[in-house]
């Protein structure tokens, strides 16, 4: 029992330790100029930073600037320009075999099409 106890607290302060660096990192890309995601989803760039209050000033589109608290911004969005053009083949290929998929299925199998 106490060998169990003694890995399970072993991985709580391992977890915890993991958080606090994943937060620092976040904290130090966190910069103005920087394109970032809100926990409830909003994309922008960061204008300026306020430390005293918390505050972050996002510009979501051009003239739009919203101040949201420094703790809302989840993740820093890194650039994904590097898709090849094979890449954008196989993706559009997937997209008409999801609408062949649902052509099919709607062929009047459902009770409500048939009342």
């Amino acid at each position: 029992m106490l060998a169990i106890l003694a890995v399970l607290i072993f991985f709580m302060f391992r977890n915890s330790q993991k958080r606090k660096r994943e937060q620092q990192e976040l904290q130090s890309k966190v910069a103005p100029g920087a394109d970032v995601m809100t926990n409830f989803g909003l994309f922008g760039t960061i204008v300026s930073i306020d430390d005293e209050d918390n505050k972050v000033e996002l510009q979501t589109g051009p003239g739009v600037v919203l101040t949201v608290h420094r703790q809302t911004i989840a993740r820093v969005v890194e650039d994904t320009n590097d898709v090849t053009d094979d890449d954008d083949d196989d993706a559009t290929d997937d997209t008409t075999d999801a609408d062949d998929a649902q052509d099919t299925s709607s062929n009047g199998d459902n009770k409500s099409d048939n009342a």
